[in-house]
């Protein structure tokens, strides 16, 4: 697409060194070294080198500033593309999933009231830097159910008696300090019943892990350094303790070409993505810039890359031996620049607060 507000802009400012050149040559032709329109001297050619030298770095300076200005605008015109088939929530990072008809988007990412995405992590006793899947896939097992006014989490999971942990009261709470990818946060301990119960699940033992929960609403994190070459992602679109944004949207036809070179297909709900959406071809949404799903409008920052807890079956909390889909999308689903992560989905930013539910048409611009 042609970039059309840089088109004036680049011959105005191509006119301005030319104009400049032209005046300050005049007056040198005219106005010699020796005031007698003598021949200009070394020192005058510089000058009038370096003054368009520096007017047309003001030029492109303006040009880059508007054009990035621009960017940052919503289209004045959408295409419709699909609409939203599934939605789920995370309220614990690397746990299992809440599926939802219909969410908020705030700031720090999709919410029902104080069910909200990758809210709540689980750490360790000692250090207090969280865990994830990608070591301890049985985390998928823990399974979040929230009450009718979403705000009492009752957690499940495989042998265990259900416990419960009341989210309004912990916001009543004083907070410490922990850490998501060495980057410092400020979470509030869920307690001793819940720290045993997840011990006890995941390591087998009565001590070691504890259940922390994020208060804030908006996120506080800077761009994480592995992701600064992603120049559209900013520290706003980090969420609460995401891993890189606070919302992530996938196709149907991705999970399904992902699934015709598979012995075994997966199901999406294993890329873990906020918005399933159906409609689009396969990995269309790689190329869109702007979305919007109802008043709701996020821009697409960077690709979704893939690591090793896509291989664990949500169903089972096992890691595929194969270490399968992730050896497969390393085969045609590598980007350049994002060394062996293979790409599927986007994640995105919001621009416009909103809401979005099932069936709701996607567009995008």
């Amino acid at each position: 697409m042609i970039d059309f507000c840089s088109i004036p802009l680049t011959f105005r400012h191509h006119r301005v060194a030319d104009g400049l050149s032209e005046e300050m040559l005049s007056k040198l032709l005219n106005n010699g070294s020796d005031g007698a329109g003598g021949k200009p001297t070394i020192g005058q050619l510089l000058a009038v080198a370096a003054g368009v030298g520096v007017a047309s770095a003001i030029g492109y300076g303006v040009y880059r500033l508007l054009k990035y200005r621009a960017e940052q605008q919503p289209p004045a015109e959408w295409r419709r593309v699909g609409e939203v088939s599934d939605l789920w929530i995370y309220p614990i990072k690397s746990c299992g999933a809440v599926r939802v008809r219909q969410f908020q988007c705030s700031p720090i990412g999709p919410q029902l009231g104080l069910l909200r995405d990758r809210i709540f992590m689980v750490v360790k006793s000692e250090d207090g830097k969280f865990i994830t899947g990608r070591a301890h896939p049985t985390l998928v097992l823990v399974q979040p159910t929230f009450d009718d006014q979403y705000e009492r989490m009752t957690l499940s999971a495989p042998g265990m008696m259900d416990i419960a942990v009341n989210v309004k009261q912990l916001l009543e709470s004083a907070p410490g300090n922990y850490s998501v990818w060495d980057q410092p946060v400020t979470a509030v301990d869920c307690g001793e019943e819940v720290a045993r119960w997840l011990s006890r699940f995941i390591l087998s033992e009565d001590f070691g892990l504890r259940l922390v929960y994020y208060p804030l609403e908006r996120p506080t994190r800077p761009v994480r350094e592995k992701n600064r070459i992603h120049a559209l992602l900013t520290a706003r679109d980090s969420g609460a303790l995401h891993d890189a944004t606070s919302y992530m949207l996938v196709s149907e036809a991705s999970v399904a070409d992902v699934n015709t070179r598979l012995e075994r297909p997966v199901p999406a709900l294993q890329f873990r993505a906020n918005i399933l959406v159906k409609g689009p071809s396969a990995f269309e949404e790689d190329d869109w810039k702007w979305i919007r799903i109802g008043e709701t409008v996020y821009r697409n920052v960077k690709p979704c890359t893939r690591c090793l807890f896509t291989n664990v079956d949500p169903e089972t909390g096992i890691s595929n031996p194969a270490q399968e889909p992730l050896s497969t999308l390393r085969k045609y689903r590598l980007k350049p620049g994002l060394g062996n992560s293979p790409v599927v989905g986007m994640q995105m930013g919001i621009r416009t607060l909103g809401a979005i539910g099932l069936g709701e048409t996607v567009y995008v611009g």
